[in-house]
């Protein structure tokens, strides 16, 4: 394959992973318009989301399978297909069926959560190993691109037109995809194969969805009394039972969804912690503007409120790259620390209404928040995972980062939802939402005082790089 195609198959993936990493954060400003369109509370409008990250997490290793016995280009058009075929059930759900909705957008995040691996190993069938690394990372980019700027990309769009179009205008792009594919993309696979851990995967799927709805439909002003509720209780016991299935599971299996072997060392659970909590704390932003319209009716309105992510996204931009420098002079835990602490008081500043009801204090609590994410979602705990893995399971160690991430990610938009509901929605539901945030940061803070300070990591990465040689 030559440059000038490397490049257009480049583009066909690129495309493919922006579309299906948009819809993750996209639907953040459409979150009230579609609550008050299908008349739903809080609790069940945070399942728009929830469920999406859901199915895509269950998406991406079954496909990537798929991927390696079907050939990359047809599992690919296949998840291009469902996911324009979900973003269409979704724009036509109707007034009373909020349940159509829901299965539009777990279709979207199945079909999405197959893009990006399969776009991941068209490069890596593809492209020489010299140019595998920037491919690589131009695609990576992406997601936090899509989830930065989604919200308000989806806030200009609704200040035109309905929520609807915020998954029609995925069709024509989801066309061109699919066209271009065909054309472009090689059907390839590998030529050995491992078998899938239909086992793991099937329980990991089991306990996530069983511990989502549990949280989802706690009340927090009634805790305890709440707990002994059939649409609680049943599903917290299915999901400690398949928690306690679920290593026995992959310590058998050939190929695992997670190598269970990489959490031996304490620093590689408490990374896998802090992911869970970054996810968390991440997703939690998708709510801002609910509570900006809420506390704010008189100057924030459906259409204004997405902006209010701006502080977040560029301190987040402005943070990122400083992040990357700090840690490789000063270490990690210093890095992870001085973000959990910012995460935690930015949180905290939007749980306290006399803060919210004022714009400019409402934007410097982004402002912090973005600061401390930017030191918790990027490099640094992925660093801490890199130094304490073995040279042969390091890519098994990243995508444990990952899904780590993503199960603190469904575990926010469940929480949120509950939170928010049980208080009544508006600034006090979201409010209290925030406040329970920031004290999951505040245990972040506490989880960084056992990481290694910079003279242990080196020691680390000395001895592992001694083994390897």
């Amino acid at each position: 394959m030559d440059d000038k195609t490397r490049n257009r198959v480049l583009i066909v993936l690129f495309l493919g992973v922006l579309m299906g990493a948009l819809d993750i954060a996209i639907v953040s400003p459409a979150l009230t318009p579609i609550q008050a369109y299908f008349g739903v509370d809080e609790r069940a409008k945070s399942w728009v989301f929830t469920i999406y990250v859901l199915f895509n997490l269950i998406g991406t290793p079954l496909m990537a399978k798929l991927s390696d016995i079907f050939g990359r280009r047809s599992i690919y058009i296949l998840d291009i297909s469902m996911f324009a075929a979900g973003s269409l059930v979704v724009a036509l759900a109707p007034h009373a069926l909020f349940s159509v909705l829901l299965v539009g957008r777990a279709l979207q995040g199945f079909g999405a959560g197959g893009v990006f691996p399969v776009a991941s190993a068209v490069i890596g069938d593809s492209f020489p190993p010299e140019k595998r690394g920037g491919a690589l990372g131009l695609i990576g980019a992406v997601f936090g691109l899509a989830f930065l700027v989604g919200p308000i990309l989806g806030g200009i769009i609704m200040s035109f037109t309905v929520w609807q179009w915020l998954f029609i205008i995925n069709l024509p792009i989801a066309v061109i995809v699919i066209v271009l594919g065909l054309r472009l993309l090689p059907a390839t696979h590998p030529e050995t194969r491992r078998a899938f851990d239909w086992a793991g995967m099937l329980v990991l799927g089991g306990l996530l969805t069983a511990m989502a709805y549990a949280l989802n439909q706690i009340d927090t002003q009634n805790f305890f009394a709440s707990l002994g509720s059939l649409n609680i209780w049943p599903f917290m016991v299915l999901a400690i039972v398949l928690m306690i299935v679920f290593p026995i599971i992959e310590r058998r299996a050939e190929d695992p969804v997670l190598r269970i072997q990489l959490f031996s060392s304490r620093q590689s659970v408490l990374a896998s912690a802090l992911a869970a909590g970054a996810g968390l704390g991440e997703v939690g932003m998708v709510f801002i503007p609910s509570l900006a319209v809420a506390a704010m009716p008189a100057i924030i309105n459906k259409h204004t409120a997405s902006y209010l992510l701006m502080p977040v996204v560029l301190a987040m931009a402005v943070g990122s790259p400083l992040v990357g420098r700090i840690l490789d002079k000063a270490g990690s835990k210093l890095v992870v620390l001085a973000g959990s602490v910012l995460a935690a008081i930015g949180m905290i500043m939007l749980g306290i209404p006399a803060v919210t009801s004022v714009l400019a204090l409402f934007i410097i609590a982004g402002i912090v928040i973005g600061l401390g994410l930017s030191a918790l979602l990027g490099a640094p705990v992925r660093y801490i995972m890199l130094n304490e893995a073995p040279a042969n399971d390091r890519t098994a160690a990243q995508g444990a980062i990952t899904l780590f991430t993503s199960i603190g990610q469904l575990t926010s938009s469940a929480l949120v939802g509950a939170v928010a509901a049980s208080q009544g929605g508006g600034v006090k539901g979201y409010g209290s939402a925030y406040l329970v945030i920031g004290g999951i940061a505040v245990v972040l803070v506490l989880l960084t005082i056992g990481l290694k300070n910079r003279n242990e990591e080196m020691a680390t990465v000395q001895q592992v790089q001694a083994a390897a040689s």
